[in-house]
């Protein structure tokens, strides 16, 4: 997700040996498989020992917009201590606070997603955002451009979407499948982004914080990846 460079004072690995970018890149993705699997672990639990039910039934009796607002405060101070924090135990931490606060909230849309289509809809969105990834990470790496520019678009579009969310939420009206083409194109520009910086900004040894912004962006497009799916039916 869209977050500034916090290690613009460090040493950035981009100015390190080779071998030690390809061992950065190395531990940054394996962080992300684990994070990624992590969650989808945690998501098997609550369905598998039918907390799911309850935990959607709670989200989306009470406050939507509550629920949004805690989990972006969570997310913030799980960013904090992700890319901030000097120790590798306070990075793990800030990770694991966000893969379980991005567990919790994807919750409900999951649990529906299950009455609509099943877990066939929920694997196929899973597989194109997997693609929708890789495709993206290709491209930030082969063509070797920063894509820092895209830093202000996406402040802006991420701001843009939080007012339009909040909007929906209090006034009742359906954003629609248009809204979830946007938000995957800002997903997608976020991924770009966290790519050309994880790879030119961030220092060797903050490749936890770097999986946690990569981890972010993908959880962003898997679930309007989902969301569209479901709009289908």
């Amino acid at each position: 997700m869209y977050g500034q460079d916090t290690y613009g004072n460090r040493n950035a690995v981009a100015w390190a040996s080779e071998n030690t970018r390809a061992t950065f890149i190395k531990k940054t993705y394996l962080h992300l498989l684990g994070a990624t699997l992590a969650f989808t672990m945690l998501e098997v639990f609550y369905f598998q020992s039918g907390m799911a039910q309850n935990m959607a039934r709670a989200m989306l009796s009470g406050s939507w917009l509550l629920v949004l607002g805690g989990f972006m405060v969570i997310s913030w101070i799980a960013s904090h201590f992700a890319q901030s924090a000097k120790s590798q135990a306070s990075q793990y931490f800030g990770l694991g606070l966000f893969v379980v606060a991005e567990s919790i909230i994807f919750v409900p849309l999951l649990f529906i997603a299950m009455m609509k289509g099943g877990a066939e809809m929920i694997n196929s969105a899973a597989q194109v955002t997997v693609v929708g990834f890789a495709a993206l990470t290709a491209v930030a790496w082969f063509s070797r451009k920063d894509f820092s520019f895209l830093g202000v678009f996406l402040k802006w579009g991420f701001v843009v979407a939080l007012i339009l969310i909040g909007a929906s939420l209090l006034f009742g009206f359906n954003l629609g499948t248009l809204f979830s083409v946007a938000m995957i194109a800002l997903a997608g520009a976020a991924i770009l982004y966290d790519t050309s910086n994880v790879l030119r900004h961030f220092p060797e040894d903050a490749y936890v914080g770097a999986a946690l912004q990569l981890f972010a962006s993908v959880a962003l497009m898997f679930w309007y990846v989902l969301r569209l799916f479901m709009s289908r039916d």
